[in-house]
């Protein structure tokens, strides 16, 4: 673009540099955001990976960093934002399929026609989307490099980084706000080219070039739109069946729901809906009394809810996570929530498990599977929480006695199969009665509890053989390993490949664009364990955090915006304090080894008390303190080098790092991943005691020369 090819150093005020800064960091947490949202929207396969995006992103804006003395990129962010769209569209007319079986991914693709190309590999997507999202961020990294450069000249590098983090948090909230009100993603698009012309206003061809860009892109992301309707969590939509009053729900392109007449009055024709209804109405048909209070999980478009109604249920709790699927459920042919003897809550079905004192006579679990991710940190689906030793345990504690449990589930394979049933057997003391039949939307029916002990033959040496010689060979999905689809607890050869392809497109990227980072190792003066150490301990940190509050809080969008938001806060205090009145070095690096001992030892449960008030208290205590001095110890050591970029460049290769070392959590689960970052960390501390030990006294490294942001993802 015109007038873009020099480096700029901002030569207006400090009130200015810090609008623009505010400006930037608004733009990263938005633009990553909206990556994260979009792209598996169009993609199907990246839904399972969205971490992919969160890496991408803390590379390309430490690759921007690195930069920052160059030639201008700033024509480069439209241009790439562009590229990514046009690929990503092209590559939503694709089926991409993977043939492995060593986790289950619901590859569905109800919204394209059958003669779509199909390809047998879902390497390309994730490698374009990777590659392609991080080039969007260099420009924008390279931007607030130089204006924090600014600051700290004029005034002080901490203040600058003040309104850095500022500009996190309001990205954070306008995107949950933007999620809050179903706003569709080319309104997302224009909101960051709308922020983003704040630094194209003052050229005089460029602006128009970049207005052409802009436009042209959010036609591209409008006329690529699939969807009806965007949740939360999905992009939704929803289509009419002509031949049957009933309608199908289909959330990023795969099938998800099929709301569909349950009752015994209505007139099927169809075989379809015929055994659809019979399999729905099965495990009613076996109790000896009409259902009493039931509690429904995962509600969706209401078809459990029209059949308990039409089987005499005299009171309904129902419960469903989707704002959007859940107004979709008033449409329902039976119109189940129109019911007054039906209650609605529009929340996470572990977070009500959690949290309602209510008992029931029945709690039913409806096909639930979210087919997606949970968050941007985390390798945990939306529903994994739910299929959990604890969950099944919380939901047994609320049924009355003489009270039953029903599950609903298509399973697709064999191991799926056997851990659903060890995991009620391990929960309920009694291996669950079973019907295995294809039911159009399920196959296996579980029922267990009380309510149905008159089904039971009563076998005790079959029960003896089930619960010493085959439930103990069986991985029970928990709340540190809430992997139920996951075939082995291993990191199997297709998750090492993509640490592999990560790891290797990351570090080729630094080196080639740091001259630092390549004299550094030619020198012989070695990498930058400590800082390297740093950046991979804080990620697993923030990951660890991220998902143990979802359990603690719910997985909704709500819990994990808030969480994000808590962990930027924290930050900033941290820094506040360490600039107005510092930590001695070792109180602060005792304070983080200990704390993050803590967060393993101390159970999860402790944190599920009923107060609200205390809860959130032990909350910020669980997540702050750690945080507080995992930055307070990370502000010391980056002030004391002297070239901040080559610093940064190592902070970022262990970021990088620690969010690959996520996939760890497949091995030795979720609270274990303070145990390594522990360990990141004391690497870290041993480093800098040698390096105390050998060195002798001088003067003060003088600040560096460099303003790089040490962001949430790098600290």
């Amino acid at each position: 673009m015109t007038n873009m090819g020099k480096l700029e150093t901002p030569a207006t005020g400090l009130p200015t540099t810090a609008i623009e800064i505010t400006a930037i960091s608004f733009l990263v947490l938005f633009q990553e955001l909206t990556l994260i949202r979009w792209l598996p929207g169009q993609v199907r396969v990246l839904a399972y990976f969205p971490n992919l995006i969160l890496i991408a992103a803390f590379l390309g804006l430490g690759l921007g960093c690195l930069v920052a003395s160059r030639r201008s990129l700033l024509w480069l962010w439209p241009t790439s934002l562009l590229g990514i769209v046009v690929a990503t569209v092209a590559m939503s007319h694709i089926a991409f399929t993977q043939e492995s079986v060593t986790e289950h991914l619901w590859l569905l693709y109800m919204d394209l026609p059958q003669n779509a190309p199909v390809i047998h590999s879902v390497h390309p997507p994730i490698i374009v989307a990777f590659i392609m999202s991080a080039i969007t961020f260099i420009p924008l990294g390279q931007l607030l490099a130089v204006r924090l450069e600014t600051f700290r000249l004029r005034s002080s590098s901490l203040w600058g980084y003040c309104w850095d983090l500022l500009g996190s948090l309001w990205g954070v909230i306008f995107f949950s706000l933007f999620g809050f009100f179903g706003l569709f993603p080319w309104t997302w698009f224009a909101a960051v080219f709308l922020i983003g012309f704040i630094f194209y206003c003052n050229k005089s061809t460029g602006k128009w070039i970049y207005a052409l860009l802009a436009l042209v892109i959010v036609i591209c992301v409008h006329q690529g739109e699939r969807a009806q309707v965007y949740s939360p969590y999905y992009a939704i939509s929803q289509q009419l069946v002509s031949d049957s009053n009933s309608f199908k729900v289909l959330t990023n392109g795969s099938f998800h729901q099929h709301a569909h007449p349950l009752a015994n009055s209505d007139e099927l024709d169809d075989s379809w809906g015929l055994n659809l209804r019979e399999g729905y109405h099965f495990p009613y048909r076996q109790l000896m009394e009409k259902p009493g209070h039931v509690l429904v999980l995962g509600a969706g478009t209401g078809n459990d809810v029209a059949v308990l109604l039409d089987e005499g249920a005299s009171r309904i709790d129902a419960v469903e996570i989707d704002p959007v699927i859940l107004q979709l459920g008033f449409n329902h042919p039976n119109r189940p929530y129109d019911s007054p003897k039906v209650r609605i809550f529009n929340t996470d079905a572990r977070s009500y498990l959690n949290d309602t004192q209510e008992v029931y006579d029945l709690i039913v679990f409806g096909t639930l599977d979210s087919m997606t991710r949970l968050s941007a940190l985390s390798n945990v689906r939306l529903d994994n929480y739910v299929y959990t030793r604890e969950c099944i345990e919380a939901a047994r504690s609320r049924l009355k006695d003489g009270g039953g449990m029903v599950m609903y589930f298509m399973v697709v394979t064999d191991y799926i199969d056997q851990r659903l049933i060890g995991l009620v057997a391990s929960a309920f003391g009694e291996v669950p009665l079973i019907r295995t039949r294809n039911s159009s939307m399920f196959n296996r029916i579980l029922i267990a509890g009380a309510a149905f002990d008159h089904l039971r033959s009563h076998n005790p040496e079959q029960r003896r053989v089930y619960f010493e010689e085959i439930l103990p060979t069986i991985q029970i999905p928990t709340d540190d390993w809430p992997y139920l689809y996951l075939k082995n607890r291993s990191i199997s050869r297709f998750y090492l490949s993509l640490i592999f392809l990560f790891a290797a497109i990351s570090a080729g990227a630094v080196f080639l664009v740091s001259r630092e980072m390549r004299s550094s190792l030619l020198s012989g003066r070695g990498p930058d364990w400590e800082m390297f150490l740093f950046g991979v301990g804080f990620l697993l940190i923030e990951t660890k955090f991220i998902t143990a509050m979802n359990l603690i809080w719910g997985a909704t969008w709500l819990t994990s915006a808030v969480v994000f938001g808590s962990v930027l806060l924290m930050i900033l205090i941290s820094t506040v304090v360490m600039e107005l009145k510092p930590i001695n070095w070792w109180i602060a690096a005792s304070g983080l080894v200990f704390s993050l001992l803590a967060t393993y030892f101390i159970p999860i449960r402790l944190l599920l008390v009923e107060n609200v008030g205390l809860r959130l208290l032990y909350s910020l205590a669980f997540v702050g303190v750690p945080v507080f001095f995992a930055a307070a110890c990370f502000a010391m050591r980056f002030r004391e080098r002297r070239s901040a970029g080559l610093a940064f460049g190592w902070n970022l290769l262990g970021a990088v790092t620690g969010g690959l070392l996520e996939f760890l959590s497949m091995v030795i689960g979720l609270k274990a991943l303070s145990l390594v970052a522990v360990i990141a960390y004391l690497g870290a501390l041993l480093i800098r005691s040698r390096r105390d030990r050998r060195s002798q006294p001088g003067p003060a490294a003088p600040e560096p020369k460099s303003a790089c942001p040490a962001r949430r993802e790098a600290v």
